[in-house]
Formats: structure tokens, C-alpha cells, sequence
């Protein structure tokens, strides 16, 4: 597993990861060339050489090659990495192979192949890094304008990936929208172009910067998948380009739309990364292999490995009706569950008494709080739980002393309507004033306050993104400076209050991506709770993100949202499948309810470990019909968590064994089943699979397997 490089003819760089390998090689112009991506064969001189310079009656030597980072300039027609306009208007962009780098850490190996414009001093530095292990590379671009005078940046992607020529390319990505996010969706990618895309200046509910592509025929464990995810949480596109000769280019980046940059001298900017991987093992082992990247690599270093803990939010239970005495009561029967993070949701600010006003004036509502927050945070902490508060700081209502104080605060144009969206603007994180003041009440309330976690929400996309004092150079900056802003303050939060655990929150799953995560510890997916509707939109999530990030809660039934009804022991089921929370009423829980929740909770306790580090198996996913089945393997693989859910069942017909993944074929397993204990092997439990017994509509089953040292029979 290294980087190797040839010197001889033509310079190559094979970058090898423990079962793959990526080939660049440079031609004699100097130009970048990709040549391969895949499977690792047993000698150099077995990979392809760059192609050679020719012509084609209409399609010239740029557009045969695979450019691995191509400039728009020259004759060039597809969709560019990089575009630029330099300050006497030329539009054209050649760039040239420079030098190289190799960067040797402990941990990751990373290479750097430097471009340039050299009449323009305009030098580009792609970036490679391995993360050896899940057969992963991070892409990133630097460019650095070392000449004297400015660069307006037009288009700038983090990579751009070629796949190896397939007769048919699918593409699976994830799609949605409110209350129905990462739903899964499978198309053949035909000729031309394919764009998934933010313009909403969030990751948004309607797409997520994932992909996985195969030839069709791939499933969870068998077949080659190219998979690929882009780490940023403002408007972004990955661009799918199916050329005339069959062959497929996937880019992604900061989406171009409405977008431009100027680079001053000696100026640089970075994009964020695309990582991307490659496997033969389908779409499972992806799925796992990013999950476990993003546990090792994405993840806060400081809480990355840590236990989340079962959590009790306030929301559902109260809405905007909170107050002091009614969170104390609360407090009492989530701690009595065994709960051990208690947050109070929205209301408990300015004059927050419903979604019009209060935003942006965060100093606790006195009427509320008679005895500020200290009372019941030490009321809390008495119970045994740490304490969390829900805030929503890039946000303001036309009602309140922050808009009346300073309405040139938010994205506006002048002569131009304010559009409100759930009755409130966006602040403008462009600004430097707005980026301090967020992060001063944020740091004010966890300076004053023994607050263990903070759930950052963000309930409406832009509109109208002015910045009036701006120069007209700047206009176009501010999709990317609100996320520099955005990230500024978080990773300011955290370096100051490392325990503090921070879930990102859009209005539900609208900014999920790897660039937030690296700040946060878990995101809030769906503000659906209904639990046979998450199944689906946590299932999707799986694909692109690990279970540990993922929260769900068990609320009440019939749910707000549909008025389904279903048991509380399919509901805590399906909640378990990640970081656990409740967030019904317990006010107008049962005692038996109250039981079965705390069984549930001490049962999560002990498998947490489990389904928060190990690996998750789709046994049967929900496309597949009547029957959902997800299993997750620890790490030594002498413990395994089986959940399986029935949607309904007719003509009283038995259900097929559940055949298991991931345990050692020699090893014994004990599970019980409906009061029997039973011992099978794990080859037994992959060839033949263990029975389960539902019936009926929505019924559900949760087994614990366990390593046995020797058969009892």
C-alpha cells in the first residue's frame, strides 16, 4: 500500500490502497491523464499508457482523453473542473503539468500534482490523500494566484472521477423532501449529462451529495460499485457525463450556479473534499466502508469513538408551551426511563411564544424561566442527566429586537421584496459582525450555562442573497462564505467546549454531508417520526452515512404526521437502528407503556455498542417487499443485533428464514426465540438463516446473538 512512481518514458503515479489502485500518467504535452481505477493487477505494466497525441475529424485530442482535472479552454466541450476569467477578459485556461509532492504522515499518504498557467502564474494543486484501509481517496483542489492581478473564479469542482467503459452505467442516489428525505432511487445514466444538485444554499432535503454507480447488475454483496461523497454543506452539484464514445466522467464541487470568486494575488482557495471509493463486494461493503471512514476520519477526533447517549427532547410533548415547572416534570419521567441527555427544545428564548417572533434574541424569556435556566439544568443534573438546548442562530424573525436593531443583518436586494419563509429570514454569514455576534451568545450560554449539547437548527433555505455593502466582485461569494462563516464559528465552539456534543438540524435532514460532520457529532435525519416511514428514509441514509450519526426517536401514536398507529415496541425498534431518542409526551404515557420503555432502554444500553461501531448489514431491504431484515456485527464478531419488521401479512403466509451476514462460519451463536434458546453456527445462520415469528400488520422483532464457547445440546 503505497504511492509509486515511474520516471522512465512517461511518468505515472499509481496510488494503492489495500485492494485497489488509481493510475494518473502525464503525456508528452503535459498534460494530466487518468488511466485507471480499480482492482489492483500484479504489475505496473500491466495498467494502460496515456494516449498519444492525434487528431479526429471533429473531436481533437482534449476531448478523447480522459483529462484527469480538465481547464475549460481550448476545444474543449465537457463540463470543466475549473473556469476562470482573468483581468484583461481572457476566458481560456491551459494548464500544464508542473512538479509533484508526497506528503508522508503517520496516518494517511497524501500526493500533490501541481498545474499551471504559466502566462498567467495561475498554479492548481490537486490533491490526493489514501485512506488505505476502506479503499477510499480524498480529492481536493488548491489554486493559488501568484501573478499581479485578480482571478474571478466562475466554476471550480474537487474532482473529477472517470469510470472504466461499461456497456450500461446505473446510477442509485438519494432524493427526497421534507419529511421524506434519503429515499433511494436507481436510474440508468444514458448519454449526455445527469446533475444532482443544491441550489438552496443547504446540502437540501431534495438530494445528498452520494452516489454509487455499477453495471446493473451489482446487489449488498456482490458486484464492482464506484461510490463517491462530497463534503459540503452549501450549494453544491456532482455532474454525470455520459460522452458520445460511452464512456462516464463524474464531477462534483461547489455548484457554479449564481457563483464567482475573485482570487486576488497571492489569494488562495480551496474546495472541499470528494472522496470516492471503489469495491467488488457491492453495495454493502461500500455502505460500510464509509461508515467506518466517517467514524475514524470525519467525525470530531475528541467524541468520534464515544458512546451517544440515549436522549429525551422536549418538542413533541410541548411545542412553544414550555416553562420551567412542565420541563422539571418531564425531566422526572425521562430520567426514571434511563435517559441521560435531557434538551429543551424550541420556546425558551425572547419572545418565543410561536414560530413569528423570538429568533436572533437569545436571552432566556424570564416569564418562562423565572429562575433563568439554572434551576432546571440543576434540577437535570440532580436526576442523573446532562442537559441540552435547542438554538437556531442563522435565523431571525421580522419580530424581534435583533431585526429591529440591524434588518441589513440578513440576505437581502434593495428594491426588492424580503421573502419570509416559515415567518423568518436567513442572517447573512458573510458578514463578519454576524459571525461574531452568533458565536458570542452561543459561547455566552455555554460559558454561563452546564449545557452538554446543543441541537443547531436551520429551518429555511435562501432567498434574495444580496450583501449591499459588498463590491459587485463579491456578490456571487456569499454561498460559500455563509458555510466559511458557518464552519468558522462551529470550529471555534468546539476547540473551546470539546465535551459538548452539537447534532446539525435543517427543518430535519436538510444539511447532512461530511463538511458539517466534521463539526458535529449527529444529525437529526427526518422530522418525520413516523416509525414505518423512517424505516425507508434511515435505510437510504445507510447507504451514505454511518448509524452512529443518525438520530430517531420514538414519539407518540397516532403519529402528528400521517395518524398511523403503531406499538411502542415497533417504534423503539425502529429508533434503536442508531443513536436512540425520545421525544413523546410521557405525560400521557401508560404504566405499562412506562415499563415497556424502560426495558427497551436498558435493552438499547447493552447493544448500543453494537449498532453504533459495528457493521450493518441490509439483509433484506425495503425494496425488496413485505419484509425489512438489517443486522449489525461488533468488531470481533462474537455479538450480533438482528431487526426485523413485518408491513403486513396476508393469506397467513410463513415468512422465509432470515439469512444473516458477517459472523464467522465456525463460531456458535446462542439467540433466543420466543423463550428457546438456540445454537447454530454462524455458517448455518448465513446458509440457512434462523426463522422469526410476526404476524399481523406492523410487527416487528429485535434478537441478540451471542458467541458460545461450546454447544449445550
Amino acid at each position: 500500500m503505497s504511492i509509486k512512481i515511474l520516471n522512465n518514458d512517461e511518468k505515472k503515479w499509481f496510488l494503492e490502497t489495500k485492494n485497489t489502485v488509481y493510475v494518473i500518467g502525464v503525456d508528452e504535452d503535459k498534460n494530466l491523464q487518468h488511466l485507471y481505477w480499480g482492482e489492483k493487477l500484479p504489475y505496473t505494466s500491466d495498467y494502460p499508457g496515456v494516449l498519444l497525441l492525434k487528431e479526429s475529424p471533429f473531436d481533437n485530442f482534449e476531448q478523447i482523453i480522459k483529462e484527469e482535472f480538465s481547464p475549460w479552454g481550448g476545444i474543449r466541450y465537457k463540463e470543466p473542473g475549473l473556469k476562470v476569467i482573468y483581468e484583461d477578459q481572457v476566458r481560456d485556461l491551459i494548464l500544464k503539468y508542473k512538479t509533484y509532492k508526497l506528503i508522508d504522515s503517520d496516518k494517511c499518504k497524501t500526493l500533490i500534482i501541481y498545474l499551471i498557467d504559466s502566462a498567467y502564474n495561475l498554479e492548481v494543486e490537486l490533491n490526493y490523500r489514501l485512506i488505505e484501509e476502506y479503499d477510499l481517496i480524498e480529492r481536493w483542489v488548491n489554486i493559488k494566484n501568484k501573478g499581479s492581478q485578480s482571478v474571478q473564479i466562475k466554476q471550480i469542482l474537487s474532482a473529477q472521477w472517470h469510470l472504466p467503459d461499461i456497456q450500461n452505467y446505473r446510477l442509485s442516489y438519494l432524493y427526497g423532501r421534507w419529511a421524506g428525505e434519503t429515499k433511494l432511487s436507481r436510474i440508468e445514466l444514458g448519454y449526455g449529462k445527469k446533475v444532482l444538485e443544491s441550489r438552496r444554499g443547504i446540502t437540501s432535503h431534495q438530494f445528498n451529495p452520494w452516489f454509487a454507480v455499477d453495471n446493473g447488475q451489482a446487489d449488498e454483496d456482490i458486484g464492482k460499485v464506484y461510490y463517491g461523497i462530497l463534503g459540503w454543506s452549501g450549494n453544491w452539484k456532482i455532474v454525470f457525463e455520459k460522452d458520445s464514445y460511452g464512456r462516464l466522467q463524474i464531477g462534483g464541487g461547489i455548484n457554479d450556479f449564481d457563483f464567482s470568486w475573485q482570487l486576488k494575488p497571492n489569494e488562495c482557495f480551496v474546495t472541499p473534499k470528494f472522496v470516492a471509493g471503489h469495491t467488488t463486494n457491492g453495495f454493502g461493503d461500500a455502505s460500510r466502508k464509509l461508515h467506518h471512514y466517517q467514524l475514524d476520519y470525519i467525525l470530531p477526533g475528541n467524541a468520534n469513538h464515544k458512546i451517544r447517549p440515549v436522549l429525551y427532547n422536549s418538542w413533541e410533548a410541548t411545542s412553544f408551551n414550555v416553562n420551567e415547572e412542565g420541563q422539571k416534570k418531564l425531566a422526572e419521567k425521562a430520567a426514571s426511563l434511563g435517559v441521560e441527555l435531557f434538551v429543551l427544545d424550541d420556546g425558551w428564548f425572547g419572545e418565543r411564544n410561536d414560530d413569528t417572533a423570538g429568533l436572533g434574541d437569545w436571552y432566556v424569556n424570564k416569564k418562562k424561566f423565572p429562575h433563568d435556566l439554572t434551576s432546571l439544568i440543576s434540577y437535570v443534573n440532580e436526576l442523573g442527566m446532562d442537559f441540552g438546548l435547542w438554538v437556531e442562530p442563522e435565523m431571525v424573525n421580522k419580530n424581534s429586537k435583533l431585526y429591529n436593531l440591524h434588518p441589513d443583518w440578513v440576505y437581502h436586494f434593495p428594491n426588492r421584496p424580503r421573502s419570509e419563509s416559515r415567518n423568518q429570514f436567513v442572517l447573512n454569514l458573510a458578514k463578519k459582525e454576524v459571525v461574531e455576534y452568533i458565536y458570542d451568545f452561543i459561547n455566552t450560554l455555554l460559558g454561563t450555562y452546564n449545557i452538554k449539547f446543543i441541537k443547531w437548527d436551520m429551518n429555511r433555505p435562501f432567498s434574495e442573497p444580496g450583501w449591499s455593502e459588498a463590491s459587485k466582485f463579491q456578490q456571487q461569494e456569499i454561498w460559500v462564505c455563509h458555510v466559511q462563516g458557518l464552519y468558522q464559528i462551529l470550529d471555534r465552539l468546539r476547540r473551546k467546549y470539546p465535551e459538548v456534543i452539537f447534532e446539525s438540524c435543517s427543518g430535519g435532514g436538510g444539511r447532512i454531508d461530511l463538511g458539517i460532520l466534521q463539526r458535529t457529532d449527529q444529525v437529526w435525519v427526518s422530522d418525520n417520526t413516523d416509525a414505518f416511514d423512517r424505516l425507508k428514509i434511515q435505510e437510504g441514509f445507510s447507504y451514505a452515512y454511518a448509524p452512529k450519526i443518525m438520530m430517531s426517536w420514538v414519539t407518540d401514536s397516532p403519529n402528528w404526521l400521517n395518524q398511523r398507529k403503531l406499538s411502542l415496541e415497533y417504534r423503539f425498534n425502529v429508533a434503536m437502528m442508531g443513536g436512540l431518542g425520545i421525544g413523546g409526551n410521557l405525560n400521557n404515557w401508560s404504566k405499562n407503556e412506562i415499563k415497556l420503555a424502560k426495558e427497551k432502554v436498558i435493552q438499547y444500553k447493552k447493544i448500543r455498542e453494537i449498532i453504533q461501531h459495528g457493521d450493518q448489514y441490509r439483509l433484506l431491504p425495503s425494496w425488496k417487499g413485505n419484509l425489512i431484515a438489517v443486522e449489525y456485527v461488533n468488531k470481533n464478531k462474537d455479538k450480533a443485533v438482528l431487526f426485523v419488521f413485518l408491513h403486513s401479512q396476508q393469506f397467513g403466509e410463513k415468512l422465509p428464514p432470515i439469512k444473516l451476514n458477517g459472523l464467522i462460519s465456525d463460531f456458535l451463536y446462542q439467540y433466543q426465540d420466543d423463550n428457546k434458546k438456540i445454537i447454530l453456527s454462524g455458517k448455518a445462520l448465513k446458509e440457512i438463516g434462523l426463522k422469526v415469528n410476526l404476524k399481523g400488520d406492523f410487527d416487528s422483532k429485535l434478537i441478540i446473538l451471542e458467541k458460545q464457547n461450546k454447544r449445550n445440546d
